[in-house]
């Protein structure tokens, strides 16, 4: 089936984890990394205003040194950070061609929409904004990031139908997730046509290490295959795929993912029988049975992040990784404008609507003990 993006390779370089020396961009190394990338037929780099240093990184490694049209450019519009007029979102789209050092760019995308942030996007006009920017050729094609709900999601591609693609987290342990959804995001795309860009499905990089069970059922089944190598190829396997972004730090990262996506082949039916039983693995795990529902934060009267709190402790448990945990940890709550864990006045309000029965107030003095 023909659809936008068919004939782009399905690994792309997702340029947000850049290699760095004293926390500056080693634009050498990413030099190398992006002519093993090309060499080997890759031609999609994926980047953001947002993500510091790394379009003016994708100007001096990548821009300066190829044909433009050999490759395509992706970036991004993050309205929702430190933007409080329409003219600051506008600046966004023009400081990135500046930085990017291109005339035009091939995938411009309104970024993270979901939750409070979509309402940036629609104050500031920039629905409008991007198809004249299209019009006038300095867009190629518009489409948007999207971390959130599958029923938000259904409701933004019903009410903008002019979005042409949509990059969506997407891996094999979030297939299920009630926090994620990436399945049924997945299937809300498909249900409006769109083609999908897929982000983050090594999942930050836990699946690279994913939880021992996990890990000994699929070097059991390939003992010579990496653990990315089963996500990466899973999430390529999908129909109206685009292209899977992974976000490589280290030419090792690099080689590794293109020695089974230069001639990628989709996962054979014995190897998605693998990946099941992987998911199944996951599942058995024991975490906080939290399935977003968010009864409780209607009855809360701290206002508590409890299924932030919940969805970063799960993280925790599964992968071992505190600061990444933390870091969704603060996200989720924090940043979502709810309090954190230890403010809970322990009312028990929350326990009295959990339909999952949780004992909400003694996880989240676990949480509160993990993350502060």
């Amino acid at each position: 089936m023909t659809y936008l993006g068919a004939e782009i390779g399905k690994l792309g370089f997702g340029m947000m984890r850049l290699p760095k020396n004293d926390d500056v961009i080693d634009i050498e190394q990413v030099k190398t990394m992006v002519d093993a990338f090309m060499e080997a037929g890759f031609t999609y780099f994926d980047t953001a205003w947002a993500y510091s240093g790394s379009e003016v990184a994708v100007r001096e490694a990548l821009v300066k040194r190829y044909p433009r049209e050999r490759f395509q450019l992706a970036t991004k519009n993050a309205a929702w950070i430190d933007c409080k007029t329409r003219e600051d979102a506008i600046a966004q789209f023009d400081n990135s061609l500046r930085q990017l050092g291109t005339e035009y760019i091939d995938f411009y995308l309104l970024h993270n929409l979901g939750a409070m942030r979509t309402e940036y996007f629609d104050r500031f006009g920039l629905w409008d904004f991007v198809q004249e920017q299209k019009k006038k050729g300095l867009i190629k094609h518009v489409g948007a990031s999207f971390h959130s709900t599958a029923a938000e999601l259904d409701a933004i591609l019903s009410a903008h139908p002019e979005l042409e693609f949509v990059q969506l987290q997407v891996n094999y342990a979030d297939w299920d997730s009630p926090s994620i959804q990436s399945g049924a995001c997945y299937d809300v795309a498909r249900k409006h046509g769109k083609p999908i860009v897929i982000m983050e499905p090594v999942k930050g990089g836990m699946l690279a290490k994913p939880p021992e069970p996990v890990a000994d059922i699929l070097q059991k089944a390939n003992p010579q295959a990496s653990n990315a190598s089963w996500a990466i190829r899973y999430a390529a396997s999908l129909e109206g795929i685009i292209t899977v972004l992974s976000g490589m730090s280290t030419l090792e990262q690099m080689h590794d993912n293109l020695s089974y996506m230069k001639n990628f082949s989709p996962l054979s039916a014995t190897e998605l029988a693998t990946i099941r039983e992987a998911q199944e693995a996951l599942s058995r795990i024991p975490i906080i049975p939290c399935t977003i529902c968010d009864y409780c934060a209607k009855v809360c009267p701290s206002n508590i992040g409890i299924s932030g709190s919940f969805t970063a402790m799960n993280l925790l448990t599964l992968y071992k990784a505190k600061d990444f945990a933390a870091n969704q940890e603060s996200w989720l709550v924090e940043k979502h404008g709810k309090k954190k864990a230890g403010e809970c006045i322990q009312c028990g309000k929350c326990e009295e609507v959990c339909p999952q029965h949780i004992a909400i107030r003694e996880e989240l003095q676990k949480v509160s003990e993990q993350f502060g």
